[in-house]
C-alpha cells in the first residue's frame, strides 16, 4: 500500500485522517498516486491538478523520500520507499507571500 500524507485542508475536504493509504496498480508514479486519490476521493480532483491540463497547481508540492519532485515529470518512477509504503508521498501546501508594507 503507498502512503499519501495530505494537508490539512484537503485532509478536512475529503474527510480523512492525516494519511490515506492507496493501492497502485502497475508502475508507482506521481501520476498514477494522483489519479488513483481522486478516484477514491472525487471531492479532491482539482484541487491538486488543473481539471483539464493535470498540471499540478501553483501552489501545491510534492514530496518523495524527503526530496521535492514536484517540477519532476508526473511519469518519473518513484522510489521503492514509496512503492512498498516504508516512507510516505507527501503533497504539501506552499505558501507564499511577502513582506507587508508598514506605514512610515
Amino acid at each position: 500500500m503507498i502512503r499519501v500524507v495530505l494537508p490539512a485542508h484537503l485532509r478536512n475536504l475529503a474527510q480523512v485522517g492525516n494519511e490515506v493509504e492507496l493501492s497502485v496498480e502497475g508502475s508507482v508514479t506521481t501520476r498514477s498516486i494522483l489519479d488513483e486519490l481522486e478516484k477514491r476521493y472525487p471531492m479532491l480532483s482539482g484541487t491538486i491538478r488543473e481539471h483539464d491540463t493535470h498540471k499540478r497547481r501553483a501552489f501545491v508540492r510534492f514530496f518523495a523520500c524527503s526530496e521535492d519532485i514536484s517540477h519532476d515529470s508526473p511519469d518519473a518512477p518513484l522510489p521503492d520507499a514509496i512503492a512498498n509504503g516504508t516512507e510516505p508521498f507527501m503533497i504539501v501546501g506552499a505558501i507564499a507571500g511577502g513582506r507587508p508594507k508598514l506605514p512610515c
